[in-house]
């Protein structure tokens, strides 16, 4: 007579990828009240809204550092002008606004290029202004104490 073998003892052999433990990407959500979701997705949609801001301001800080370093690559060594390596166009990055209503506004916010050139431009005249008052104030005590001298001459 022939024995049988129990297939307990026998190893299952498995494909290797359902031997592997896998990820479980979706649970049963917990009850909630229904305000309680809302106000959770609504807080998620906020917080996307401000991710989405985040990032354009840092892809406005990278436009400008690009802009920087284009411009110090078009100055040679001998500080002489060499044919411009890039254009500039109008540039706007994608901005998320939120109206009184509390909705929201995906728009575009327009990238000032130029803008380090016109406060350097301002700053400059500000200065030019100060240095012209100050030296006008002294030529008027210079001349005012002229005058005081010569009117203390006179009456001697």
């Amino acid at each position: 007579m022939k024995t049988i073998e129990h297939s307990y003892n026998n190893n299952i052999s498995l494909p290797l990828s359902l031997s592997q433990p896998t990820k479980v990407n979706s649970a049963i959500v917990p009850l909630q009240p229904q305000q309680e979701i809302i106000t959770s997705e609504w807080e998620h949609l906020i917080a996307q809204a401000q991710r989405i801001n985040q990032m354009a301001a840092e892809l406005e800080v990278k436009i400008l550092e690009l802009k920087a370093i284009a411009s110090t690559f078009n100055t040679q060594a001998n500080g002489k002008p060499c044919k411009s390596i890039c254009k500039y166009l109008t540039v706007s990055v994608p901005w998320v606004r939120q109206k009184p209503d509390k909705s929201l506004i995906i728009t575009t916010r327009k990238v000032d290029l130029f803008r380090a050139e016109k406060e350097a431009a301002l700053l400059a005249q500000k200065l030019r202004q100060q240095t012209k008052r100050k030296r006008l104030a002294s030529q008027q005590h210079i001349k005012n104490k002229s005058m005081a001298d010569a009117d203390q001459l006179l009456r001697l």
